[in-house]
């Protein structure tokens, strides 16, 4: 069994704007609607792929419904525990205006919702899959990622962390299979600017040294970095292509090395399938089809 967590996901309601100007109304020239969250575009990934699975979290009201709507329409599985009060959450994109965008809060998610999900979780055992991705709602406890992984430890549950600061730090003495956490990111957790692959190696074998089996790196224009666990250390340049769309790059990288895992069992073969799932998305639309991965993985593979 493989299994996608999104805690709050959402409409992702992607547009276009020329020559935008605040105060004044301004006309879409282009506009996408999808269901978003980083689980759920794991999840999409994985499908394009031909690997079933099951997208977990919660839904309210009438977005929640168009969320699994729209998610069935796309053949992903959902297993979504309703929220009775509250809509989940509608998050405007701002394509053409780089890295801009304004993401809704989501509903209140109590308790008994929680232990709900709990009991979901726990009929997970060896062999299977969790993925484990994106912020923890206000409402929510501020260590459920940790939660999740002292309830599931000693069970065999192969779980993919992709998160940030203490999300992240926190988790690692459980030993998760794959952490993906940016240049960035890295940086933020150890105080330090990391630039090139170079940089990033170090930082990636200290994460290792906290807990984590394997750490894979994304730099954006700079390529990407994996520091797997059985002392091996990857790295390339990032693929040819015009970036169209930044949106859910991350999550296909982290389903594409999931899904080349689950092929091959071959750490390099993984790192390139990561690579080329993240790319083919960051160069789409949409995210990426398994032809649009299959053509920048013979470009990664044959350079």
């Amino acid at each position: 069994m493989i299994c996608t967590v999104t805690f709050n996901p959402s409409l992702d309601y992607i547009v276009s704007v020329e020559d935008f100007k605040l105060g004044l109304t301004n006309r879409t020239s282009s506009e996408l609607m999808l269901p978003g969250g980083k689980g759920i575009n794991v999840s999409t990934v994985l499908m394009n792929l031909g690997i079933g699975n099951t997208a977990l979290g919660f839904t309210a009201g009438f977005v929640g419904d168009e969320i699994i709507r729209r998610l069935q329409e796309m053949g992903v599985k959902s297993d979504f525990i309703q929220i009775g009060d509250g809509v989940s959450r509608i998050n405007v994109k701002l394509k053409s205006i780089d890295g801009t965008e304004i993401n809704g809060a989501g509903p209140v998610i109590g308790k008994e919702k929680v232990e709900q999900l709990m009991e979901k979780l726990d009929t997970l055992g060896e062999g299977d899959v969790l993925f484990l991705a994106g912020s923890i709602p206000s409402s929510m406890p501020d260590d459920m990622y940790e939660q999740i992984m002292a309830r599931l430890d000693g069970k065999g549950v192969m779980i993919v962390v992709d998160a940030t600061k203490d999300l992240l730090v926190n988790v690692l003495k459980y030993h998760p299979f794959l952490v993906k956490p940016n240049n960035h990111e890295l940086g933020e957790i150890f105080g330090v600017e990391l630039k090139t692959r170079e940089d990033v190696i170090p930082y990636g074998k200290k994460l290792q040294e906290k807990g984590a089996r394997n750490v894979l790196i994304s730099m954006a224009g700079e390529g990407a970095v994996l520091v797997s666990e059985d002392g091996q250390v990857f790295e390339e340049p990032a693929p040819k292509g015009t970036l169209v769309n930044g949106v859910g790059a991350g999550d296909s990288m982290v389903a594409g090395f999931v899904a080349g895992w689950m092929e091959k069992k071959n750490y390099e073969h993984a790192f390139h399938m990561g690579i080329a799932a993240g790319s083919a998305s960051a160069f789409s639309e949409n995210l990426a089809t398994r032809k649009e991965i299959e053509e920048v993985y013979r470009q990664v593979t044959q350079r």
